[in-house]
């Protein structure tokens, strides 16, 4: 989850000092060496979630079908459940859809950004008041 502040009305887009702020937290949950759970594992699950299918989501985010596919191997590797089911190719070519365990992940890890956020918004404020105007 990101959060952008707002600048002064009179700040240039082009000037790098006077864009907005934005406050993105970004945890990761490890087991391991392995990130089991991160933003980005979270981000390709809303995206196959949303296309269908692996190959439409890594193209959505800008990723190579290969990393996106290793990064769902190995997300479903480390949960008890598969976050994802695979459908076969076939006359409509197959696809990929989340799993009881996929939906929950989505919900919980931005329900937990969406409660940092709340939690941290005094302390967050006073780190952006820090900042160059």
């Amino acid at each position: 989850m990101a959060t952008t502040l707002k600048t002064p009305e009179n700040a240039s887009d082009t000037d790098a000092a006077n864009q907005p702020i934005e406050v993105r937290f970004r945890m990761r949950i490890t087991k391991g060496e392995t990130i089991a759970i991160g933003p980005g594992k979270v981000s390709l699950l809303e995206a196959v979630r949303k296309h269908g299918s692996i190959s439409a989501a890594a193209r959505s985010l800008d990723m190579s079908y290969r990393r996106a596919w290793l990064l769902i191997d190995e997300l479903n590797r480390s949960l008890k459940s598969p976050a994802t089911i695979s459908e076969q190719g076939g006359q409509s070519g197959g696809g990929c859809v989340l799993t009881p365990v996929g939906e929950s992940i989505v919900r919980l890890y931005r329900d937990v950004e969406t409660q940092a956020q709340a939690a941290c918004a005094e302390q967050i404020e006073s780190l952006t008041q820090l900042l160059k105007p």
